[in-house]
C-alpha cells in the first residue's frame, strides 16, 4: 500500500506534538510493507530545529510553496492507494481539493479535534479545514474519540469517522539508564500552552513550592518569567526526542497535563502520556472523561485534582510508584503502540463501507 500524507511536520519535533507521532506510525506502517510519502512545507521555524531529515520508512518531500510542488503532489496522489490531509497542514485547503478529486481513498486526520471544534464554536476561522467542510472525504480520522466523532459529522459533514488515538514506538521509548541532569521527583515535558497552565501550576509548580526538599524538572519551550518558578525547579527549553526516554526514566513520577479543550471533550490521550508509560515511568494526570479506558486509575495511572493529590502521589514511595509504572508499561505494550495504530489504520482503509462497522470498538470510546 502507498499512503501520501500532507501534514504539518515529521522532520522537526520543535513546539509540536505531530512529528513524534508520525515517526512512530510511519515506522510501523513501513514494517507492514507500506510506502509513505510525506509532504511538508519547509518553514523556517522547523528548518532551524530539524532533528530528523530522513524519517525511517517515509519519503519526505520538503517544499517552499504549494505551486512549486502541485504537479509532483498530483502524481503521487494518483499513484497512491490512499491520501491524507492533516490538521495544521499549511496548505490543507489546496491539498484537500487535490486529494478529494484525485485519490482512490481520501482521508482527513484531525490531530487537534477539540481545538478545531472549539474554534468553530467560537466562530473563528479554521484555515486547515476545507471551506465546504469534510463531506468530500471518504474517511475522517480523529485524534479524539467519544462525542468528538459525532460533532465532526454534525458540524463539518463528515460521512464516516473513526478515532486514531495517540501511540508510542517502544523501540524509541523504553526504560533506559537515568541521567543525572534529568533526575527528579516530578517532571513535566510539554511546550507552553496558556490553556493548560492552570493545571501545570496546580499539579507541578505548587507542589514544588510546598516541597523545597525535592527536585522538579520542567522541559519545554515558551515558558517565561511569569511562570511561578521556585529554586527547586530545573528548566530545559527543549528536550530532543532522542532524550525523551532518558528524561522519563530519570523521573520518579511525571505529570500529564491536558489542554482545556481536550480535557472538556474527553477521550484524548496525549502522545506524551504513552511515551512516559512505555518507559515504565508512573504518570500523574489530570482527570478527563474516557481516561479510564486507556489506563486504570490507581493501578496504572495516578489522578490528581489539586496540589494535595499531587503531593500524596509523591509520597507514595519508590516501590509503589514503580508498580504503577510497570503496570502502565504492560498496558501500553498491549494496546497503545504505533504498531497497534498502524493495524487500526490499515483495517479502516481495507473496508470502504460506512455504517456501524466503521464506528465500533475504539470509535465508541476506546
Amino acid at each position: 500500500m502507498k499512503l501520501v500524507v500532507f501534514g504539518l511536520t515529521i522532520s522537526s519535533s520543535w513546539g509540536n506534538g505531530h512529528a513524534t507521532l508520525w515517526r512512530g506510525l510511519v515506522r510501523a506502517l513501513a514494517s507492514r510493507g507500506c510506502k509513505v510519502v510525506f509532504f511538508e512545507r519547509d518553514v523556517a521555524w522547523y528548518a532551524q530545529h530539524r532533528d530528523l531529515a530522513e524519517p525511517p520508512g517515509a519519503e519526505l518531500i520538503l517544499y517552499s510553496d504549494w505551486g512549486s510542488v502541485r504537479g509532483l503532489a498530483e502524481r503521487h496522489v494518483r499513484d497512491a492507494d490512499a491520501a491524507m490531509v492533516t490538521s495544521y497542514c499549511p496548505d490543507a485547503r489546496a491539498a484537500s481539493d487535490l486529494v478529494c478529486e484525485r485519490a482512490v481513498q481520501a482521508l482527513f486526520y484531525d490531530m487537534d479535534t477539540p481545538v478545531t471544534l472549539s474554534r468553530l464554536e467560537a466562530g473563528e476561522a479554521v484555515d486547515y479545514l476545507p471551506a465546504q467542510g469534510l463531506d468530500a472525504f471518504d474517511l475522517v480520522l480523529s485524534y479524539t474519540g467519544g462525542r468528538a466523532l459525532t460533532e465532526l459529522k454534525k458540524r463539518l459533514g463528515a460521512r464516516r469517522t473513526a478515532p486514531l488515538y495517540g501511540h508510542v514506538d517502544p523501540q524509541t521509548h523504553r526504560p533506559t539508564a537515568p541521567r543525572e541532569r534529568f533526575r527528579c521527583a516530578l517532571s513535566y515535558l510539554g511546550t507552553f500552552a496558556g490553556d493548560r497552565q492552570a493545571t501545570v501550576k496546580t499539579l507541578f509548580a505548587e507542589p514544588a513550592q510546598r516541597r523545597p526538599d525535592l527536585r522538579f524538572v520542567l522541559g519545554g519551550s515558551g515558558y517565561g518569567a511569569d511562570f511561578p518558578w521556585s529554586d527547586n525547579i530545573w528548566f530545559m527549553d527543549h528536550v530532543a526526542p532522542p532524550d525523551h526516554a532518558a528524561f522519563f526514566s530519570s523521573s520518579a513520577l511525571t505529570l500529564n497535563a491536558t489542554r482545556r479543550d481536550m480535557a472538556a471533550m474527553g477521550w484524548c490521550p496525549s502522545g506524551r502520556l504513552f511515551e512516559a508509560a512505555a518507559c515504565g515511568t508512573p504518570v500523574l494526570s489530570d482527570a478527563w472523561e474516557g481516561l479510564d479506558s486507556f489506563f486504570t486509575p490507581g493501578r496504572e495511572i495516578l489522578i490528581a485534582n489539586d496540589a494535595d493529590d499531587a503531593l500524596a502521589a509523591l509520597d507514595l514511595g519508590e516501590t509503589e510508584l514503580a508498580k504503577v509504572g510497570r503496570r502502565a508499561r504492560e498496558r501500553v505494550l498491549d494496546e497503545h503502540t504505533s504498531s497497534r495504530r498502524a493495524h487500526e489504520l490499515l483495517t479502516l482503509l481495507s473496508s470502504r463501507t460506512s455504517g456501524p462497522a466503521a464506528e465500533t470498538g475504539l470509535a465508541r470510546g476506546l
